[in-house]
């Protein structure tokens, strides 16, 4: 028999909960009470309601199929394609030119990351830095990031690098070095709004533009060659 599993990142359950509890509380309070206080804990129980909705939307963490295929790049995050450069420098981490596709994360979207590729993880590293709007060019250098190195099957090395944005406070990584990962499976998330920078050298097809609707461990990103 298949495994029942909540579609909710386990990140997302001290926030959901507390905003829950809060809510039963302040809503049994204001049933007990009259006046002013009772007008207050009702407005309470509303906003805890609300954001008891705004968690569970936002920690929704639902199952996804990788594509089958050689070389394929699947979009390690949910959002908006922000941008696709074809050939770029890249001298913190592969030290090489390489293609570039960035993705905008809104606060509406699914938060979990997705390793792009079938192959092993060789290094992570962690900055803590400022948090400038996800969308923002400068947040690619100066906001808290993390970057998770992938060697594929194939033998190609790719980085993706987790960024927070001006929300997002919290970067979640569950891979290290010698980590194995398939396509499409978990390795993170980012807490709030955020963005995702994918660097991959060597001949690759892009398969995405400026614009573009992106879902994780499903949306093919481009094709190594």
């Amino acid at each position: 028999m298949a495994e029942t599993r909540i579609p909710l990142a386990r990140d997302g359950y001290p926030l959901i909960g507390g905003c829950l509890a809060a809510a039963v509380v302040a809503g049994l309070l204001a049933w007990l009470t009259s006046g002013w206080l009772s007008s207050v804990l009702q407005l309470t129980t509303l906003l805890a309601i609300v954001g008891t909705g705004f968690f569970l939307n936002f920690f929704r963490d639902p199952e996804r199929t990788a594509p089958p295929g050689e070389g394929l790049i699947v979009s390690p995050a949910d959002g908006e394609i922000i941008i696709v450069e074809p050939d770029v420098d890249e001298p913190r981490f592969l030290k090489s030119r390489s293609a570039k596709i960035s993705i905008f994360m809104s606060p509406m979207n699914v938060h979990v990351n997705r390793a792009p590729v079938d192959g092993e993880v060789t290094a992570v590293h962690y900055n803590p830095g400022k948090y400038f709007a996800a969308w923002a060019e400068k947040a690619s250098l100066d906001n808290e990031q993390n970057a998770i190195v992938m060697r594929s099957d194939e033998g190609r090395s790719l980085v993706f690098v987790q960024i927070a944005g001006f929300l997002a406070r919290r970067i979640v990584c569950r891979v290290g070095a010698g980590t194995r990962c398939r396509r499409g499976e978990r390795v993170g998330m980012i807490k709030l709004g955020s963005r995702v920078d994918v660097y991959v050298p060597g001949d690759v097809e892009l398969r995405v533009k400026l614009g573009d609707r992106v879902t994780a461990g499903e949306t093919v990103l481009g094709v190594m060659r």
